[in-house]
């Protein structure tokens, strides 16, 4: 249970003994009490174990973790991705039909996890800059991290619930009868929070691979952010400075390494626990007969792929019982632990980058640049160039690409429906249950409850 009024009681929790390792601190049950204690911020192994932790909270948590309570599962039900299979009358299966209500539990832990990782962050930015021992490089590192980890959460939360409390502090008194902070101010925000982010990271890695935030990690987020306020010009020229960075990020010509480790294409990836385990991602979407244990792809989203699309062919496998056939998203492979861990789940990865520079370009005018963005990556999945074409195809062929490129990655295909302000057209047709206010979600009951500032509750609930 996490409820920001009552935000004092992390401040208090204290861990008695910590140890070096960050594999370790990874597996404690509460790293929380790990960064509450000064003495991790005076020491730069821990100091960078405790950041550690926060990757694996993103990975084990909702919105982001890979299985039934992330965004990647959420989103496609709740969109027109994937089919739903599991138990009937589960919370789950109220995103799949539109039933969802501000006491729905999925809703909740959203919302408490997202929180209680933007506490963490805000806790060990507040640490770092007190710290007596920490390089002023190590604490420009460090900091630029929590900073990052702050605005990907925050920008998560605004996408599902619109206006949000912007929470930069762990102080009680400021934030035990927060208000929430309308869209327009998020956003800035946002912004602000990430510019110091770029300013602070490095080009390089913290660690060998990718599983921490860069500089471009920064920049990729701040891309995605400008082009969902419509800001095209700095969208474009975000976009940009990951994309022209040809001596770290290429797009895998072969799309079955796309989501492997090692990939080039690759941004920002998280990293399971263990030597041996593989993505959450590939252990809940994958199946090796039907019916589906969880979910399956829409026949009417399959249908939508071009017949000589490689993604349809490398990223989707087609499981039949001889009458029915269903289409398990394969983007990861691993439906299972291994000797040695194969794929990582991936944040933010250079296609993306790609898409938001075509659509930003569209935008501004500029057709050829933004069809010739496009083409890349239409070549790459073995598709022939788009020509010659109108705005309104162009914008067509976008939403498309961007629809075949990054489904079921963390709720990227309802984002897109939402901010385009195609959710309806969409989704009417498909979904009975559909009205047009599920464009935001409920704020949990028991927040409203505990907080009456954050009233209203949003339209529809």
């Amino acid at each position: 249970m996490f409820k920001i009024k009552f935000l004092l009681k992390y401040a208090l929790s204290i861990s008695v003994l910590l140890t070096t390792s960050c594999e370790d601190l990874l597996e404690v049950d509460d790293p929380m009490g790990q960064i509450a204690d000064d003495a991790v911020f005076e020491n730069p192994t821990t100091a960078n174990a405790a950041i550690t932790s926060l990757y694996a909270h993103l990975r084990d948590n909702a919105p982001l973790v890979g299985n039934s309570g992330g965004l990647g599962v959420l989103m496609g039900l709740y969109s027109d991705e994937l089919d739903y299979y599991s138990t009937p009358g589960s919370s789950l299966e109220m995103f799949f039909n539109h039933q969802v209500m501000p006491s729905n539990d999925i809703v909740k832990s959203t919302w408490d996890n997202a929180y209680s990782l933007i506490y963490k962050a805000n806790l060990a930015i507040e640490k770092i800059d007190k710290s007596q021992s920490l390089s002023t490089d190590l604490k420009k590192q460090l900091t630029g991290e929590a900073l990052f980890i702050r605005a990907l959460t925050h920008f998560y939360l605004l996408q599902l619930f619109g206006a949000i409390p912007y929470i930069e502090s762990t102080d009680y008194l400021i934030n035990q009868d927060v208000i929430r902070t309308q869209s327009e101010e998020v956003y800035g925000l946002l912004v602000n929070d990430l510019v110091r982010a770029k300013q602070m990271l490095s080009i390089e890695y913290p660690d060998q691979e990718r599983t921490r935030a860069n500089r471009f990690a920064a920049t990729s987020l701040l891309a995605r952010i400008y082009l969902y306020k419509g800001d095209w010009i700095n969208a474009e020229l975000q976009a940009s400075e990951v994309i022209e960075f040809s001596s770290y990020y290429n797009l895998e010509t072969d799309l079955d390494k796309e989501f492997l480790k090692e990939s080039s294409s690759a941004i920002l990836q998280l990293k399971p626990l263990s030597d041996g385990e593989n993505t959450k991602e590939g252990g809940y979407f994958l199946f090796e007969q039907g019916p589906p244990l969880n979910v399956s792809l829409n026949p009417l989203f399959m249908a939508s792929f071009e017949q000589e699309d490689l993604r349809r062919s490398h990223w989707v496998k087609e499981i039949t019982d001889g009458t029915t056939t269903w289409f398990a998203p394969f983007k990861y492979k691993s439906l299972e632990n291994s000797g040695t861990t194969l794929e990582y789940s991936v944040l933010f990865r250079l296609a993306e980058l790609y898409l938001i520079r075509a659509e930003a370009r569209a935008n501004s005018g500029n057709l050829q640049a933004s069809a010739d963005d496009l083409n890349i990556i239409r070549n790459r999945a073995g598709l022939a160039d788009i020509q010659n074409i109108t705005t309104s195809e162009l914008t067509t062929a976008l939403i498309n690409e961007r629809k075949h490129e990054l489904f079921t990655e963390h709720g990227h295909r309802w984002f897109d429906l939402k901010r385009l302000g195609i959710a309806t057209d969409i989704l009417a047709p498909i979904k009975p249950n559909w009205r047009s206010t599920d464009v935001l979600f409920p704020i949990p009951e028991s927040e409203l409850l505990a907080n009456p500032n954050l009233a209203p509750q949003n339209p529809g609930y």
